[in-house]
């Protein structure tokens, strides 16, 4: 095939989405007889498949043979590139020198140029690295006015969802989430160039998970993964992908599930070489393992995220409060409220805040955080910061000697958390609802409460809050360590029920009774169901169970 041959080819299959066959062909032909538009499009099907240097190299070429050509508009596009990906691999030196060039040759374009648009997109993000909120508005606002001037939906929508985050940080919640949603509207009724839709679906799901508005984050990562599936051989935005699905399915909980995809996540930013965005997802990871009682790896798993620039904090806080260094805990809380931050940060921190401050017996510390999260919620109009405000009442109401006070806060909390399909919180909220039914001497309604919040907490393996609630009911009268429901299971498993009979009985699926049964046997250091309806007999735990 000769050199046009294998150039037409290329550009067509680069128009399909096929990077890896459009890039092959453009190799093929070798870059010094690429034009300067075929090596912008070679290096953007490089860039997509997380071939970093040979991206940043083919636009380098692009740069300079557009400036030979006189083409200083694509010569400052080509910038703008530049200045992006240098950004995004952590390269920030040759990030700003890309995008003082950028600049430089924007200026001799017409007033109000397209490509001045893009150079204020990306002169948005040394803003925000210096928090420098204000200019980095004003950027935004300058990007999408140009793509709008220009008719150019890809600078459209990015201006419009960088827009929308910056509102959300200067505390306009509302009004940043009706950017982000035109911000999709125009992804998705018009045909982005790739790298720009990434950028949109990325930023705008980052931008619902900081005010915790799941509903969009969950639709429009499912929207961001069938993207990424139809795109063969992309990297780049994959590890983004995955780490959202992780959020997505910790919320749900579905930790495993999470814990894989993180690790997913991982592995595709470091192909990518957006090393700076591991942080993020080992912070991730140290959240989960902490919930789940492994401690250790928590503890390094936030040490990771640390070397990557992330601060890990909340978690780490709680996981020095697991490990009973409550001091250090409440130095770190009392040190990230007392920074100066959008209430998106805040709102992140309170609830934590909370669990420290009645940890250390502060319950004058922790009723102000419930009530600046109470306001946060009704600012952001949150159903989630809604719910934790409510769970956050009631264990102050509970934690100040009023069981009775707390009950209404912790079952709107319960019901706000169940109809919000968040297990993991709703579980703790109904467990926090046993110990004040236990303070009114309600001790039937208290041990329901306990045991099916224990049932769900388990099931999600968050083994510390097990751990507490066993010892709560019953402490230090189990044989072996069983809990209350292992035991009810293994007397169930005495008299001869099977698995489907016992999860009937004790409207569980089979898959808990399952795991229950795997429990049992590993504590009693039995393998069979013979010698665990043993122990039951010898230890009379059929009376027990009743």
């Amino acid at each position: 095939m000769g050199v046009v041959d294998e150039l037409v080819s290329a550009r067509a299959e680069f128009e399909r989405g096929d990077w890896s066959a459009a890039l092959e062909r453009w190799s093929a032909v070798g870059r010094d007889g690429l034009t300067a538009e075929d090596l912008a499009s070679s290096a953007a099907a490089a860039h997509l498949l997380g071939r970093i240097d040979d991206a940043l190299d083919r636009y380098r070429r692009a740069f300079e043979l557009r400036v030979s050509e006189g083409d200083t508009a694509g010569a400052a596009r080509c910038a703008f590139h530049l200045a992006m990906i240098s950004g995004t691999s952590g390269d920030r030196s040759a990030s700003a020198a890309w995008l003082a060039r950028g600049e430089r040759l924007v200026e001799s374009l017409p007033a109000g140029s397209l490509e001045s648009g893009y150079i204020a997109f990306a002169r948005m993000f040394s803003h925000l690295g210096s928090g420098r909120f204000a200019e980095a508005g004003a950027c935004a606002v300058e990007a999408t006015e140009a793509g709008r001037r220009h008719d150019d939906p890809n600078l459209l929508a990015t201006g419009l969802c960088a827009q929308g985050r910056m509102a959300i940080y200067g505390d306009r919640i509302p009004a940043g989430l009706s950017l982000l949603d035109e911000s999709m509207l125009e992804a998705t009724s018009h045909v982005l160039a790739p790298v720009m839709l990434g950028h949109v679906y990325c930023t705008a799901i980052e931008g619902c998970q900081e005010v915790s508005d799941l509903r969009r984050v969950v639709e429009w990562t499912q929207l961001l993964h069938r993207w990424c599936a139809d795109q063969p051989g992309l990297v780049t935005f994959t590890g983004q992908c995955a780490l959202h699905r992780a959020q997505v399915m910790r919320a749900r909980g579905a930790w495993d599930a999470a814990l894989d995809e993180l690790a997913a996540a991982i592995e595709r930013y470091r192909l990518a070489g957006a090393t700076d965005a591991v942080g993020q997802a080992e912070c991730e990871r140290g959240d989960l393992l902490r919930l789940r009682g492994d401690l250790d790896a928590a503890d390094a798993a936030y040490q990771l995220s640390a070397e990557h620039g992330y601060d890990p904090q909340p978690g780490s806080a709680l996981l020095w409060l697991a490990r009973g260094r409550t001091s250090a805990a409440v130095a770190a809380v009392r040190r990230l409220l007392g920074e100066p931050g959008p209430s998106v940060r805040r709102s992140r921190v309170l609830p934590a805040a909370v669990d420290v401050f009645l940890a250390s017996h502060d319950v004058d510390g922790a009723r102000d955080c419930a009530l600046e999260l109470d306001g946060l919620a009704e600012a952001f109009a949150s159903e989630i910061l809604s719910a934790a405000a409510a769970t956050a009442w009631g264990r102050v109401q509970l934690a100040a000697g009023d069981p009775s006070g707390a009950l209404p806060y912790l079952r709107k909390a319960h019901q706000a958390w169940v109809r919000l399909d968040l297990p993991y919180e709703a579980a703790l909220a109904q467990a926090t609802s046993g110990r004040a039914l236990l303070g009114l001497g309600d001790h039937e309604s208290a041990q329901r409460a306990l045991t099916s919040a224990r049932d769900v907490l388990a099931s999600v393996g968050a083994r510390l809050d097990v751990e507490a609630l066993d010892q709560l009911v019953s402490p230090g009268t189990r044989p072996a360590g069983l809990t209350q429901r292992e035991i009810e299971v293994l007397g169930l498993v005495a008299e001869g029920r099977s698995n489907a009979q016992i999860a009937s009985i004790l409207v569980l699926s089979d898959r808990t009774v399952a795991r229950h049964l795997s429990n049992i046997f590993t504590k009693l250091g039995v393998g069979s169901r013979t010698a665990a309806a043993a122990f039951a007999f010898e230890h009379d735990l059929m009376r027990r169970r009743d």
